[in-house]
């Protein structure tokens, strides 16, 4: 029960049933007020309209008279008072008949001398009342009927009198509002079926809009208004919606796609902020045992714990080369502080990038024959680039480095191959290192390019390692 009252409130609310109701009320105060209009004002129009006729008379009647000339007054009084319905009669100053237009004039009043009483007499209702005339409502009793009577005095003395029944208005009246109320009956029934469509064809696109905007604020902005030809205000509102709609969804996506980025950009600097934690602490741990070195060869010397020089030159070359290290140590810290502050400028040349190559390899060659590596340069000999060629050689030189570092034996041999793929369309060469060993695990192959991370965390000065996959050197065959 508590349902159905709220779906019954809930329908009342409609602005379906609303508009519905408000033209019916329109409908229904129209015909109310023609009812009021016919009872009180028709009637009161109608007398209005009859006296004047009646005064009328009186100004031809006694135009008539006063400039007879040829007319012949007689026809003109019979057309006036066939063509109004009225009845006249004219008297002289001896109470002679002159002209009536009915026979029975009289009759309904009684004989002449009871005529000219009642005439003068202050008997029915005066309506109007001048020096030269009267005119007066009143009710003849034999036979029921109301009349206007216009009684007066023609300049020329002579006595007019003119009459017109009123009853018919009166039952024109009744007549009117009984057709009223009948039309009211059809009128309600049209007009619903008229309203309750004018209704639906106007409150079904505010509903529709209603819908739509309750979608939007939910962040859905799939449903779009479908408008028509109409340059009408509920066409002009759904394209306005439609406009809003799309301006919001792109304004949204785009919000949306600048938080996912901002997520990452922080995420990525809370990594990167940890990473660089973690380097400077290998860096500071890297440089305690060449400082610790440096200062412990130093102390010997100066103490002269050993005093052939052969002693002293060893003390001497362990202390150059820790310092070398130190060197480098730093370098590499200022660079990647460059790198990741953007400051790092670059002096770009025209360079054969092969000759870079094989001068990395060269540099290497004592690791190389160290860990007995095949290596093996697959190019042309001369293949001129646009670039650094200082951070291109650094850049290889950590490349083979770290295929050096991770090479691993298969089949009883260790290859590294440098591999130059030129790519004409593009004007753009790559360049490739190989080594024999273990795959990098898929879940750092995402991550090793990331500023200071490292796939071995332990304090072993491991450095990044390059993506590779097993090869074989040249002469090899499995």
């Amino acid at each position: 029960m508590k349902k159905k009252w709220t779906e019954f409130k809930n329908a009342i609310k409609s602005i379906r049933v609303k508009l519905f109701i408000t033209l019916s009320l329109v409908i229904l105060l129209i015909i109310a007020f023609l009812i009021l209009v016919n009872n009180f004002v028709f009637g009161q129009f109608y007398l209005y309209s009859k006296r004047q006729s009646l005064k009328s008379v009186y100004e031809i009647v006694n135009n008539y008279y006063n400039n007879p000339q040829d007319i012949d007054i007689e026809s003109q009084l019979e057309k006036i008072a066939i063509k109004n319905n009225f009845d006249i009669l004219i008297r002289n100053e001896q109470n002679v008949n002159i002209y009536t237009s009915s026979k029975d004039f009289f009759s309904t009043f009684g004989q002449m001398n009871e005529m000219t009483s009642r005439f003068n007499e202050d008997e029915g209702e005066i309506i109007e009342k001048e020096d030269n005339y009267s005119i007066k409502k009143m009710k003849d009793n034999k036979n029921g009927i109301t009349y206007i009577l216009l009684s007066s005095i023609l300049d020329n003395g002579y006595m007019l009198y003119v009459r017109i029944p009123i009853t018919s208005i009166e039952e024109s009246v009744k007549i009117s509002n009984n057709f009223l109320y009948l039309m009211a009956g059809f009128a309600i029934l049209i007009a619903a079926l008229i309203v309750s469509y004018v209704s639906r064809k106007f409150a079904d696109p505010i509903l529709e809009l209603n819908s739509i905007a309750k979608k939007m604020a939910n962040l859905d902005f799939s449903h779009k208004y479908k408008t028509t030809s109409a340059d009408d205000e509920i066409n002009n509102l759904g394209r306005s919606i439609n406009a809003m709609s799309e301006k919001l969804e792109k304004t949204i996506k785009q919000l949306r796609r600048t938080n996912i980025e901002l997520e990452k950009d922080i995420e990525e600097k809370s990594k990167i902020d940890e990473m660089r934690k973690s380097f400077i602490s290998d860096v500071s741990h890297e440089l305690k045992t060449p400082i610790a070195l440096i200062q412990g060869y130093s102390e010997g010397l100066l103490e002269n714990v050993n005093t052939d020089e052969e002693s002293r030159k060893f003390y001497a070359e362990v202390i150059l080369d820790e310092t070398n290290k130190m060197d480098k140590l730093v370098k590499q810290l200022l660079e990647l502080m460059k790198l990741e502050y953007g400051k790092r400028e670059f002096n770009d040349t025209k360079f054969n990038i092969v000759e870079v190559e094989k001068e990395v390899v060269r540099k290497s060659k004592v690791m190389l024959e160290e860990k007995q590596i095949q290596i093996e340069i697959k190019s042309a000999d001369e293949i001129d680039v646009f670039a650094d060629d200082f951070y291109i050689e650094q850049v290889i030189s950590n490349y083979i480095t770290n295929a050096i570092k991770h090479v691993k034996e298969v089949y009883g041999r260790k290859c590294i191959q440098i591999e130059n793929e030129v790519n004409v369309e593009k004007n753009k060469v790559r360049v490739k290192v190989f080594n024999t060993g273990d795959n990098i695990q898929e879940e750092h192959m995402a991550k090793i390019w990331n500023r200071f991370y490292k796939i071995d965390s332990s304090r072993n000065r491991q450095d990044r390692r390059n993506r590779y996959r097993v090869i074989f050197c040249k002469g090899y065959n499995e």
